[in-house]
């Protein structure tokens, strides 16, 4: 697990900054970190980056005061040790005050109000994935209290940012973001990070059931897995760190994420960073959403909500999301501007890197990996000091990093790379090279390995490397 900081005030790697005597200094300039950020591969913590900011003080009490009457939504799940994931879709939801979720997450009684039914000793509550816009509404001056300019990404604040606020166990299920890199900056409370690397990800055994844009969930629960069903999990190279008030915490590219609260109170401020990927990404979302949709809503065309996450709120129909297909597709064209020659070198790079992950695949799945910290290159220059610490890999076995009592099999699904884009859409993973043992592995007893279902095909169509494929042939196509 990744240690702690260096003391507040210390000011290494200033890279040129200068200031009164005794002013304090922050450790990167915004060249620096976003030169960081955007070659770094592993997750890792910076510290010392937002004493200065005004959101900082955005306690639970003093949002409370800020919102005053206004109602949000919560998120309520029950604390579990269940194997298996609580999905969004079999949660109950309240619409309640912050003032009233303080009253009902201090209360041991028991209180009347929208929280009367949940007792606080059964359930936990998540105000997850709010965007700013939507929160705070009117008080734009607000937005300005959260200064991502400071990472290197000038004119990006509070409207580019989304708000979580959990009490304690907290959670939704570990998954992978299929658009950009997160930045999440922890304001109360603390968080405990579970991640694992791209390169696990036919060892997490991907899904997009329930469905939700851009999100590609896993079937376990990773702080209490059930080895039986998903052996190959074992081999996951599990990343964790716990995140405390004033550290910033980068997520690279498509890193698996669980995020649970091991506080009474919490809350985090994020904002997903677009990366060039994500161009090609929209493309291949776009087809994913059509396929989920078409094959979920024809097998129970009333039913919707059995598959559909409650964040999704848009119209699924086949018209929609040809539209939405388009769009992603003339989006990678205006990109790429009118060059044959752009565009298929675009996908040649793609191509290429989706090689090196196949054979990093095929190394994962045929020898044991040994445990590294960095890339090559990152330990030629690494950046790594006392304000910027990496997220080292658990050496302890899964089920053995469960700490406390009521936050055990709880997770907080912390900012899932979603861009708010016209084109939303979706990505049921499953990877090739594992599929078919996965399939077979979660039903146990042969009559029921000859059952394929719907979710058994949409596995296997909306694999991430078959929607890539898939994405490359049609923007050839649509080029010639």
């Amino acid at each position: 697990m990744a240690t702690g900081c260096a003391a507040s005030g210390q000011a290494t790697q200033a890279a040129g900054a200068e200031g009164v005597e005794g002013e304090r200094v922050k450790p990167f300039t915004p060249e620096k970190a976003k030169e960081i950020i955007m070659s770094l591969q592993q997750p890792a913590i910076f510290c010392n980056m937002v004493f200065d900011w005004p959101a900082r003080h955005w306690t639970a009490k003093h949002l409370s005061e800020v919102l005053q009457g206004k109602k949000i939504q919560f998120r309520m799940g029950l604390r579990s040790r269940d194997t298996v994931p609580q999905f969004e879709t079999a949660c109950s939801y309240v619409d309640a005050t912050l003032k009233e979720f303080l009253t009902w997450n201090y209360d041991q009684s028991g209180v009347a109000g929208p929280f009367k039914d949940y007792s606080n000793s059964k359930f936990w509550a998540y105000a997850d994935y709010k965007y700013f816009v939507n929160v705070f509404e009117d008080m734009t001056d607000i937005f300005q209290e959260v200064m991502w300019s400071d990472f290197g990404f000038p004119g990006r604040n509070g409207q580019e940012s989304t708000l979580w606020i959990g009490s304690l166990g907290a959670y939704t299920p570990c998954h992978l973001d299929s658009y950009g890199c997160n930045l999440v900056f922890q304001v109360q409370g603390r968080k405990r990070w579970h991640l694992f690397p791209p390169e696990d990800t036919p060892l997490l055994y991907p899904t997009r059931i329930p469905y939700e844009e851009s999100s590609v969930f896993s079937k376990i629960n990773v702080v209490n897995p059930d080895f039986r069903r998903f052996p190959q999990f074992q081999k996951a190279r599990r990343h964790t760190v716990t995140l405390s008030p004033g550290q910033v915490l980068f997520v690279p590219r498509h890193w698996w994420h669980y995020v649970e609260s091991i506080d009474p109170v919490t809350i985090s401020i994020n904002s997903w960073i677009e990366l060039e990927e994500d161009h090609l990404a929209r493309v291949e979302e776009a087809i994913t959403r059509m396929l989920v949709c078409a094959l979920k809503t024809a097998e129970d065309p009333h039913n919707t909500r059995a598959w559909l996450n409650p964040t999704e709120v848009e119209e699924t129909s086949h018209e929609v999301n040809c539209c939405y297909l388009n769009g992603a597709v003339s989006a990678f064209f205006d990109h790429c501007g009118t060059s044959k020659v752009v565009e298929i070198q675009a996908l040649r790079t793609n191509g290429e890197n989706m090689k090196k992950e196949e054979l990093s695949v095929c190394r994962h799945m045929e020898v044991e990996h040994s445990v590294t910290t960095g890339t090559g290159k990152q330990e030629a220059a690494s950046p790594f000091g006392p304000d910027l610490v990496p997220v080292a890999p658990a050496f302890e076995d899964p089920p053995s990093e469960r700490r406390g009592t009521e936050s055990d099999g709880n997770r907080d699904r912390e900012p899932s790379a979603k861009l708010h884009c016209a084109e939303r859409q979706c990505v049921k993973g499953k990877d090739q090279s594992a599929g078919v043992e996965q399939v077979a592995s979660s039903r146990p007893g042969a009559p029921s390995r000859a059952f394929v279902s719907t979710d058994d095909l949409l596995d296997c169509l909306v694999n991430p490397q078959v929607t890539r494929m898939v994405a490359q042939l049609l923007i050839q196509g649509k080029s010639l």
